[in-house]
């Protein structure tokens, strides 16, 4: 960085943004101004002295990523956006937290220009800047590796403000050990250590020393103290900058810089007060903090020629910085056009061409589906170079690691079982799920790789607010979750998900993908990776189940049909007189009970129902000739069966399992518990009367 210009002009700016975040609060009645107003000068500093950024166009690939996981605070970020020109107008500010404003009440990616990610869910966002830090050096090594690490095009910092309740979230415990362990020298997070929560001082609750934390996580550590009084705003911002200075050129691991602020200063009378956090101040407060402060005691007044300097130094800072940049870049691309073909590709989120061709085709036998998931992922590994993931501590389990690529781990990290590199493809997370979802979301967010992240689908009660905020947030990472029902056998109860895949059904825009053997794998893989906007949970089977003979003649349709999430897997005799539908290890039961019915006499059809969302997306002609609405319908899935009538119709019953599981071998658990062809056959006899 530069030495450290400071005006009076920038005192100004940082006022402003301290009254734009008691106004807008006020205006709208509720929200979070507390901390807004003592962090003003923090998140000034970031975005007008520190990071590369270019408002007109937010996702220049040379910019930092900045993450602000205390995003109930989000007025830090809008006025800042404000200020540097990012798109957001005054009248924007005004509408905070209400209907289509661009700021809403937790800063939203692709929704407000310039979030580079959801926030809200306390911690999440540090998961997120590991999962940034992760993917720049990901980035790097895949399009430019033969360059010096922090020389790259692709180089860039990550900056994230996190507050005292994301370090009591587990989560960010998690992802900063991991952080630790990965050398993440590009990754700054300053912690503001303003000791206050909604219930009030944090110490009922909290009393560790955070910084000697993250001194024994492995981190570089610094603290720059807020509260110890000074008379100009330059003093402190020198100090803190000088501190990120030092974190920059720490570049073997991650920096935590504790900033201790005092929460809304400099209210006059309620700077300190845990009742600033989260409630308007009132009347009285704001205008004393704006005589203090030597504003009008108006709403939003301010000097409009101080929003002027501060977009024009944004503007300049971007020139310069991209006028450094990219003729670097022009010369990268100029020395490589097979990787600025991929990069242009990956930029447009579409799958390589060689895609389908690369997908195994699987012969007719016995095979687990996660077991043929890791055969796919070793086809595609060369095809699709953007594809990376790994599982929390369970990669023999899950069959998640590809065959032939090494590890994303600094080489000191190689274990006798995975050799480290910095190119490395093949993630470890340990036992972290909740840090593993928040990580790959930031990697879909930043958009230059496909990565994906797997467990125990038991567990992904562990994690299951990083889907719901990818779906919140339209990317598209992979959850691949495994040992997908009671079929998980000798485990138990505790290891056996029961609710859990008719539950992820209810969050919007996750997809939900449940193939029912092999072949059927690969084309849900494929379907995935051509997914752009929405995140896919693909429910995979401890288990062997039948692959299924689809060769011509042999009555059963090609397994392609998955791309529309619902088919015709094999027709009836006649006319169905009743619809056999299987998702996952139950699309075998549902084959053999219709053969059950055909030969008492009753024409059956079988559907295979890998995705209720990709069928639901299909027109209603399609969805009507593959599920006639007055055809009655049995499903099979070793799951709760609520839920099957509301998404296929009154005329439907399902042979499902509605209790815990139990200790036991898969089959004899699947005889107990009557998930059987004979229980469908029973199932369809009584609707037909």
């Amino acid at each position: 960085m530069n030495a450290l210009t400071w005006t009076e002009q920038d005192s100004q700016a940082v006022d402003t943004a301290r009254i734009l975040a008691a106004d807008a609060v006020e205006k709208v009645g509720n929200g979070h101004p507390g901390t807004a107003i003592s962090l003003a000068p923090i998140a000034y500093l970031l975005y007008q002295k520190v990071m590369n950024g270019d408002p007109a166009d937010e996702r220049w690939l040379g910019r930092d990523r900045f993450v602000l996981s205390a995003g109930h605070s989000s007025m830090t970020q809008y006025s800042q956006l404000y200020l540097a020109g990012y798109g957001l107008e005054l009248d924007d500010l005004k509408g905070l937290r209400t209907w289509q404003s661009q700021t809403p009440g937790h800063p939203e990616f692709g929704w407000t220009k310039g979030v580079e990610c959801t926030t809200g869910p306390l911690g999440a966002g540090v998961a997120n800047s590991v999962g940034f830090a992760m993917s720049a050096r990901r980035v790097r090594e895949m399009l430019d590796p033969s360059a010096t690490p922090g020389e790259s095009v692709f180089d860039h910092f990550v900056y994230c403000i996190a507050g005292d309740g994301c370090m009591q979230e587990g989560v960010s415990s998690e992802a900063s050990s991991l952080a630790a362990t990965q050398n993440l020298g590009n990754l700054i997070l300053i912690y503001d250590d303003n000791r206050i929560s909604i219930e009030g001082d944090t110490k009922i609750a909290f009393s560790e020393d955070v910084q000697a934390r993250y001194d024994a996580y492995g981190w570089h550590t610094q603290h720059v103290d807020f509260t110890n009084g000074f008379t100009t705003y330059e003093e402190k911002v020198a100090e803190l900058y000088a501190a990120i200075e030092a974190a920059q050129q720490v570049t073997d691991k991650p920096s935590f810089i504790k900033v201790t602020t005092i929460i809304g200063w400099p209210l006059p009378t309620k700077a300190g007060d845990h009742s600033v956090h989260g409630s308007k101040l009132g009347g009285e407060e704001i205008t004393a903090l704006k005589k203090e402060l030597g504003f009008d005691d108006e709403p939003f007044a301010f000097d409009p020629a101080i929003v002027e300097y501060t977009r024009r130094n944004a503007a300049d800072r971007a020139a310069e910085a991209k006028a450094e940049w990219e003729p670097r870049y022009q010369a990268w691309r100029d020395a490589n056009p097979e990787g600025a073909k991929t990069l242009d590709r990956i930029l447009a989120k579409e799958a390589p061409e060689g895609l389908d061709a690369a997908l195994p085709v699987f012969e007719p036998g016995s095979m687990a589906t996660r077991a043929a998931s890791g055969k796919v992922l070793a086809a595609l590994a060369d095809v699709v170079p953007e594809l990376w993931g790994g599982s929390a501590d369970l990669a023999g389990s899950n069959n998640t690691t590809m065959a032939g690529v090494k590890s994303f781990l600094p080489p000191e990290r190689s274990s006798h079982d995975f050799e480290g590199a910095p190119g490395g493809r093949t993630l470890h997370f340990g036992i972290r799920e909740h840090a593993m979802g928040n990580i790959v979301n930031a990697m879909a967010m930043d958009g230059l790789t496909r990565p994906y992240g797997g467990t125990f689908l038991v567990f992904s009660d562990y994690m299951r607010t990083p889907p719901r905020l990818a779906a919140l947030s339209h990317v598209n990472p992979v959850y691949v979750w495994t040992h997908d029902s009671v079929g998980v056998g000798e485990d138990g109860p505790t290891h056996q998900p029961v609710e859990h895949v008719m539950s992820l059904r209810l969050m919007p825009n996750l997809n939900v993908v449940r193939p029912g053997d092999a072949n059927e794998t690969a084309q849900a893989w494929a379907q995935i990776l051509r997914t752009k906007d929405k995140p896919s949970a693909l429910i995979l089977s401890r288990q062997n189940m039948t692959t299924i003979d689809r060769s011509e003649g042999s009555g059963f349709a090609a397994a392609e049909g998955v791309a529309k999430g619902g088919y015709v897997l094999k027709e009836a005799s006649a006319d169905p007189k009743v619809v056999l539908v299987g998702t996952g290890s139950e699309l075998e039961l549902a084959v053999t009970a219709a053969e059950l019915l055909e030969a008492d006499g009753v024409p059956a059809r079988v559907v295979s129902l890998p995705c209720v969302e990709w069928f639901k997306a299909q027109d209603d002609s399609y969805q009507a000739d593959v599920l006639p609405a007055d055809v009655p319908k049995v499903v099979i899935e070793a799951g709760v069966p609520v839920g099957w009538k509301d998404l296929l119709g009154a005329n439907t019953e399902a042979v499902g399992i509605d209790h815990f599981g139990a200790s036991a071998d898969a089959k004899t658990l699947y005889k107990e518990f009557g998930i059987t062809a004979e229980a469908a056959v029973e199932k369809a006899k009584g609707l037909l009367g």
